[in-house]
């Protein structure tokens, strides 16, 4: 994967959770997953087409969620439901637009599909041949895992 594909997405996240949630983050050690099963109770999948190829992957624990969403909707959630599934699915979207945005300053156009939201762990969600880069962000709230499985096309 091109690591000018990495920046974008964690700046854009940064960006993204401070101003819809108030939240602060702290980018945790990369790694490198060639596993296909979901590790998160949670993750919403964004798909990439253009001058960048792949899907972006955001995973997170069902507590996390709960807690990003409520601060989010500036009110209190007791249970994962559709509103706060939706909520995720659009925090994960934003993050995507944002970096496809300054992927797209860097000369790498990219259309976005809409959010999939895949709940449960150990779903398989396979990239094939893409290798996934792990990016966690650790947060006052719980950590989110970004994945990417990009290319350039």
């Amino acid at each position: 994967m091109n690591v000018q594909f990495l920046n974008p997405f964690v700046e854009a996240a940064f960006m993204v959770l401070e101003s819809e949630a108030g939240v602060s983050a702290k980018r945790g050690q990369l790694a490198l997953r060639r596993s296909a099963a979901t590790a998160d109770d949670i993750t919403v999948l964004i798909s990439m087409v253009g001058q960048v190829n792949g899907v972006a992957l955001y995973g997170l624990s069902e507590d996390t969620g709960i807690a990003l969403v409520s601060r989010i909707l500036d009110q209190p959630f007791d249970e994962f439901d559709a509103l706060a599934q939706s909520g995720i699915g659009e925090l994960g979207n934003v993050i995507t637009g944002q970096a496809g945005n300054r992927l797209a300053e860097a000369g790498f156009e990219a259309k976005i599909s809409p959010p999939t939201m895949v709940l449960g762990k150990g779903t398989l969600i396979s990239t094939l041949d893409f290798e996934r880069l792990q990016i966690p962000l650790e947060t006052e709230l719980g950590t989110i895992q970004i994945h990417l499985a990009l290319r350039e096309a």
